[in-house]
């Protein structure tokens, strides 16, 4: 690919990795965010006010992503700001021995998911950056407009506030931009895919979910000890909502609530009941892990949000514009991708579609807008396959976990893989989370080994049907000729 002038919208995970990329193919980069400044010369730095997100976890496609990156040290770096989760732990409660808890592996072969903290991430990240002269970061820049033709991009930049000067409020200055490619890595609500869709034919699809969610801390102890066993996610089903926690470094437990917002405004309006609600469906959270106290006062504190999916049906104009990450995709979090989605569309932009275009010449311009849509063609349909799948894997969070047929499905495929691998046979997760196969391909094979099962149930129903009428006409027979 020739030497072009990249503007990425955004400066979060996915737009600084973008950055990366394209630093690294010796691009000019340069990046805008609508967000305050911060000094990346100072390696304890304060990490970007980011908004209140669920934990993230890394796994295959993220780490994947990482180490193509061609930064030298950057992957192990983040893996070493990491917390290694190998299985789920489910809580229930025994009439009998009370509050129980019962371990289910990720992955047969090993697999782990990395759960990090988005800031530190963002951070390492943006620090990385500042090794390139041929890298700016510009704050304080909010994208307002940007004319994709001719591929000019409009910004508003905020400058200082002065109150000694009697100023209130931040001036502000429009600038313009010239580009060759402007990337959007702007997120859910995305001013890029705004102005995309004055160009494009984008169709938008955006659901919000009856799955409300608040987030609680489970500290550590006095000692500095983690209350729970940190490799593990921790989940309390129940069939219509469930509480998980995720380990943190510092040994504490970053925990969400996921319910419907009937129950959410039941709580809220009778919160006399909220001690008795935790208490009878999470069976030794209260006061083993949170105090009454603490877990009313984070409930009636912190905001109570709903989860959103956002689909488009590209993810492209022409030569000019590609949208990645939450920008071009919402999903919502319960398998963990939405972090190595994003992360996954970098490599595979640059990758699979924009390396080797010689885009200096005329026809690399026309290489260029048949590489975008190409990526967009190739992505969208894999894209919506997870984010169906992660809503999917809600449902078998808060119920899947507890039934006999996922553990007999669960101990099928696990035993397939490891005694006859020749077979192909895996988990849908090792192949969402432990493998870097097209989500397509993963559905393909999920259907297919579900179809086998089906019909190999239905067999044995019918044989052991067979067998029993066989066994009804035998003692019919039998008891004929005794008379």
């Amino acid at each position: 690919m020739g030497i072009m002038k990249v503007v990425i919208i955004g400066a979060g995970p996915v737009g600084a990795l973008a950055a990366l990329y394209a630093a690294e193919r010796n691009h000019e980069v340069e990046i805008y965010e609508f967000r305050d400044d911060l000094d990346l010369s100072i390696p304890a730095v304060i990490p970007l006010n980011f908004t209140k997100s669920i934990n993230l976890t890394l796994s295959e496609r993220g780490v994947n992503a990482l180490s193509h990156a061609r930064a030298a040290g950057l992957l192990e770096e983040v893996l070493r700001n990491t917390v290694p989760v190998s299985a789920r732990m489910v809580h229930g409660e025994s009439l009998i021995r009370g509050p129980t808890s019962n371990t289910l592996k990720y992955d047969v072969h090993g697999g782990v998911l990395s759960v990090v903290d988005r800031g530190q991430l963002n951070e390492r990240l943006l620090l990385e950056l500042t090794r390139y002269e041929n890298v700016k970061v510009f704050f304080n820049h909010k994208l307002v407009s940007a004319n994709l033709d001719r591929q000019v991009a409009t910004f508003e930049k905020q400058l200082p506030v002065h109150p000694q000067d009697g100023q209130i409020e931040r001036a502000r200055e429009e600038i313009f931009v010239n580009f060759d490619l402007m990337i959007g890595a702007d997120g859910a609500h995305s001013a890029t895919r705004h102005q995309l869709g004055k160009y494009a034919r984008l169709d938008l699809s955006q659901s919000w979910l009856d799955i409300f969610w608040c987030e609680f801390k489970i500290t550590a102890t006095k000692e500095g000890r983690p209350r729970l066993d940190p490799t593990h996610l921790h989940i309390w089903p129940q069939k219509e909502f469930m509480f998980i926690a995720l380990p943190d470094l510092e040994g504490t437990f970053t925990c969400n609530l996921f319910a419907s917002e009937a129950i959410f405004q039941e709580l809220e309006t009778h919160t006399e009941n909220l001690i008795s609600f935790f208490t009878k469906n999470f069976p030794g959270l209260i006061p083993n892990l949170i105090d009454p106290v603490s877990l009313a006062s984070q409930f009636l504190k912190n905001p109570h949000q709903p989860l959103v999916t956002l689909r488009c049906n590209k993810y492209h104009y022409s030569n000019s514009c590609v949208i990645l990450g939450d920008a071009a995709h919402v999903m919502v979090p319960f398998y963990g991708q939405g972090l190595n989605t994003g992360f996954e569309d970098v490599r595979i932009l640059f990758e699979d579609f924009l390396d080797n275009i010689p885009i200096t010449t005329k026809e690399g311009r026309s290489s260029m807008a048949s590489a975008l849509a190409a990526y967009s063609k190739v992505r969208v349909p894999d894209v919506h396959i997870i984010t169906d799948l992660a809503l999917r894997n809600y449902e078998e969070m808060r119920t899947g976990v507890t039934s006999r047929s996922y553990f007999i499905r669960k101990w099928v495929e696990e035993t397939l893989s490891v005694r006859v691998p020749s077979l192909g046979w895996a988990t849908l997760y090792r192949r969402v989370a432990f493998t870097n196969m097209r989500y397509t391909e993963v559905k393909s094979r999920f259907e297919h080994q579900r179809r086998v099962l089906q019909s190999l149930a239905a067999f044995g129903a019918i044989l052991i049907l067979l067998l029993v009428v066989y066994c009804l006409l035998e003692y019919r027979f039998d008891a004929m000729a005794w008379n």
